[in-house]
């Protein structure tokens, strides 16, 4: 039996295709390593091997940048060029994020939002929701995206997004939106979400300073608007 390589797997399943067509989100922890290692052994695929290996951490990538060389090569399709590798790029993942770290975000006022939130979502033709989780120096922690919608609405699950500020010691966050209309004014559906979003937040004291709804060339603040 010939080893399964990537150039023989059916087109879906070629995770480098994929981040072509669709970009490197679109891929998965195993896909990502699968174009790693480049394939797998005579029994299973690369992204079948990759799957494995993560099965072994829990899927925390943590624990898997934690992994020897020896440790990795006891897979069976993995050896040492494969491991040296995953461990190079889960190395160079870390260094990133410390730097990343290091550039936290001062936020001073509602057009530091909308500096950094413009270029993300601004020009999108599809309503995206992010939170940017602050810490008690008022730097941005973090920014993710919570939801994605559709030309008109996108729906936010406020348990979830609270979830993450507690993982993250978040003592406050912004919110913000885009209108693919262009238009900046809330509507009663954005007035509902902020205030049950506030609400939350006085529960847990983790105070909500803002929402912006963004566009392409403007911006809309419940705070400075006096409306929070």
């Amino acid at each position: 039996m010939e080893k399964l390589t990537i150039k023989s797997w059916a087109l879906d399943d070629r995770p480098r295709e994929k981040l072509i067509a669709k970009g490197k989100t679109s891929l998965s922890d195993a896909e990502l390593i699968a174009i790693l290692i480049g394939s797998g052994n005579r029994e299973e695929s690369a992204v079948a091997l990759s799957k494995r290996i993560l099965k072994s951490v829990n899927g925390n990538i943590n624990e898997l940048a934690k992994l020897s060389v020896e440790k990795l090569m006891e897979f069976k399709g993995i050896g040492e060029a494969k491991a040296i590798a995953i461990i190079t790029a889960l190395e160079l993942g870390k260094r990133r994020q410390l730097e990343v770290a290091l550039e936290k975000p001062k936020i001073t006022s509602s057009k530091d939002v909308a500096n950094l939130m413009q270029s993300i979502i601004g020009d999108l033709e599809h309503e995206e929701f992010w939170v940017l989780f602050m810490n008690n120096s008022n730097k941005v922690i973090t920014k993710t995206q919570v939801s994605k919608g559709g030309l008109t609405a996108t729906i936010v699950d406020v348990r979830l997004l609270f979830k993450r500020a507690l993982e993250l010691a978040s003592v406050a966050i912004i919110v913000c939106h885009n209108h693919p209309s262009g238009k900046i004014n809330p509507s009663s559906a954005d007035k509902q979400l902020t205030e049950k979003i506030k609400q939350a937040g006085v529960t847990l004291d983790i105070k909500l300073l803002d929402h912006l709804i963004i566009t392409q060339k403007d911006y809309f603040s419940f705070a400075d608007e006096g409306i929070l």
